[in-house]
């Protein structure tokens, strides 16, 4: 049986830099992330910021987002900039996995990395998903969550820690509708 071991949310309309400056505030990539990545590293540093071997590579530790609008949101700030002249430093994040691998290296997570779009939030889904990520027995938790923009003020971000050990509730489709 898999448990939440913790379970975090950022309202919409936060101030994504604000919350940055709180939560982490050394890690200038920051700045340069979509507003994807920037959701899905916030929830992460809020989930693991009090790791004591938080920057030690875990091969035991995988990654899994998700989205209904993926990448969009800077897909339609990358195509604007083909008027003029592409930018490289957006193309860089016109797809969804980006996030989870922008998760993986900051904090050195070697097990599975992986983005799925869904027409919408599924608890069914979701935690079916999930639960396939751990049939390799070398995972033993996983940072899974809802990471949904529209544009940096609309959003939808929950993130939960999951593992194989007894956390607080269950993970199942009834405990991972909560939201701040």
């Amino acid at each position: 049986m898999l448990s939440i071991i913790s379970r975090v949310s950022i309202p919409c309309g936060t101030s994504l830099e604000a919350l940055y400056r709180k939560v982490a505030g050394d890690y200038p990539k920051f700045f340069k992330m979509d507003v994807l990545c920037r959701l899905g590293f916030l929830l992460t540093e809020m989930l693991v910021k009090d790791e004591p071997d938080r920057f030690v590579l875990r091969h035991d530790r995988a990654v899994l987002m998700f989205s209904r609008n993926g990448s969009y949101c800077n897909d339609r700030n990358y195509g604007d900039s083909l008027m003029d002249f592409p930018s490289p430093a957006l193309f860089v994040y016109t797809l969804p996995n980006i996030v989870t691998g922008e998760i993986a290296i900051r904090n050195k997570y070697a097990g599975e990395t992986s983005a799925f779009v869904m027409e919408k939030f599924d608890p069914e889904l979701f935690v079916r998903t999930v639960e396939e990520a751990f049939q390799d027995r070398e995972t033993r938790e996983a940072v899974v969550g809802w990471i949904d923009c529209r544009s940096e003020e609309d959003f939808e971000a929950f993130a939960f820690l999951v593992g194989r050990e007894n956390g607080q509730y269950e993970f199942n489709k009834d405990n991972v509708i909560w939201k701040i």
